[in-house]
Order: structure tokens, then C-alpha cells, then sequence
């Protein structure tokens, strides 16, 4: 397992971190994981904060939580997904998210139930919260994007999205999240989320398709100005 940086890590984090050493084959098939006081102190995080993260990974197949023995590996990684992973750069993510994310906000509309709307809400709060917090806001921007790929029921484009996510994981996005994510482009984002979702609630595919657009165009701007740096 890796250590701790001097980075707070939130459950998404730590469920990215594990994710990729599963995906690169440090940790492998059968593998147990450290306990959870363990990974608590090795991420810096707390017990359920790990709990959360675990949970996160068994529910994508990553990992299973055997009652009395342990959390072991179930995941069996694919070489050629990894190495996609591996050299995908931060713009190259974003330019797939942007063939992808507005169309799975139309079909958030048509598919969508309220209680995924409360959900996205549930999301945008906590984001709201967290203009000082990077690391918060980036984990809750993870979960709110993943709750409107939820909302397709989508199978195939869940798992394409949790591969996109894997990405972020990576040494590279991490350095740009930290230096993208200040006051004024969490304002910024976070306009834009709930603008996304009264389109999707509101049932307006090609609106909430359009701001989608314009969301990840500023994203990618962002990042494209920090890789200057």
C-alpha cells in the first residue's frame, strides 16, 4: 500500500487510490487489505471515512469484506484497460468526459427519479460547502457526476464513467486538482452543477446537454491553463 501524503483524503480518494493499485497489480487478486485503523492512518482519514471508501469499492467489484476475516481482492484488471489508465493525460479525460457527459444528461432525463434528484441536491449542498476545501469538493464533484450516469441505469456507461474516473486517480490529475480547485473556480463549478441539475430535474435534455458543455469547457480551460505553469 502507498502512505499518506500530507493531502487530507476523503472516502472518494482513498477508494481511487486502492482502485489503482488494484489496477496496476500491487495489490492483487486474493490480496487482504490492511485493517481498517490501518488504512485510517495510512490516508490520514478517519475509520469511517475508510468505511465509506470500502463500501464504494465493493459495490464496483473491487473488493469484498468477508465478516471476521478481513477485506480481500475480487477485482481481476484488465492489462490493456490499465495501461489506458496509466497514460491517459488530465486533458485527454476531459476531452472524452466532453463526448460523453452531455448525452448521459439527456438520458438523465428521461430516466431519472426524484429520488436521484435528491441525491444530485444532496450533492450540490455539500459542494456548496466546501469552498475552502478542495479536497471535499473534488470528492463530492465525483459523486454528483457519477449520480447522473446512476440515473441512466445505463449499465454499460457506468462502467465507462467508473474507468474515467480511474484516471483521476492518477499522480497527474492530483497535482492539477490542487492547482485548479480555488474559491472562485468552486464558485464557478458550482453554479454550473445546479444549473445542470434544474435542467435534468426540469426535464430539458438539450439545455442540461448545453450547460454539461459549457461546465467541462471551463474545466478543461482551467486545466489547460495550469498545465502551462
Amino acid at each position: 500500500m502507498t502512505t499518506a501524503n500530507e493531502q487530507k483524503h476523503g472516502a472518494a480518494d482513498i477508494a481511487a487510490l486502492v482502485r489503482r493499485e488494484i489496477s496496476k497489480g500491487i495489490l492483487q487478486l486474493h490480496d487482504r487489505l490492511p485493517p481498517e485503523r490501518v488504512l485510517a492512518d495510512t490516508y490520514g482519514a478517519a475509520r469511517g471515512t475508510v468505511r465509506k471508501a470500502l463500501t464504494r469499492l465493493e459495490e464496483e467489484g473491487f473488493v469484498e469484506t468477508r465478516p471476521g476475516s478481513g477485506t480481500y481482492v475480487v477485482h481481476k484488471p484488465d492489462d490493456s484497460t490499465t495501461d489506458a489508465i496509466k497514460h491517459a493525460t488530465p486533458l485527454e479525460l476531459m476531452d472524452t468526459r466532453f463526448a460523453l457527459e452531455p448525452h448521459i444528461c439527456r438520458l438523465a432525463v428521461l430516466h431519472g427519479r426524484h429520488s436521484d434528484f435528491d441525491r444530485m441536491e444532496e450533492l450540490c449542498a455539500r459542494m456548496d460547502a466546501c469552498l475552502d476545501d478542495p479536497v471535499g469538493f473534488s470528492e463530492a464533484d465525483t459523486e454528483f457526476h457519477r449520480a447522473i450516469v446512476d440515473s441512466t441505469r445505463n449499465g454499460l456507461l457506468i462502467w465507462i464513467l467508473d474507468q474515467i474516473g480511474n484516471v483521476r486517480s492518477e499522480d497527474d490529475w492530483t497535482r492539477m486538482r490542487h492547482l485548479t480547485l480555488d474559491d472562485q473556480t468552486i464558485r464557478t463549478y458550482n453554479g454550473q452543477h445546479r444549473q445542470i441539475l434544474n435542467a435534468i430535474r426540469t426535464r430539458e435534455p438539450e439545455r442540461a446537454a448545453n450547460v454539461m458543455k459549457e461546465h467541462l469547457e471551463t474545466a478543461r480551460l482551467s486545466l489547460t491553463r495550469a498545465s502551462e505553469t
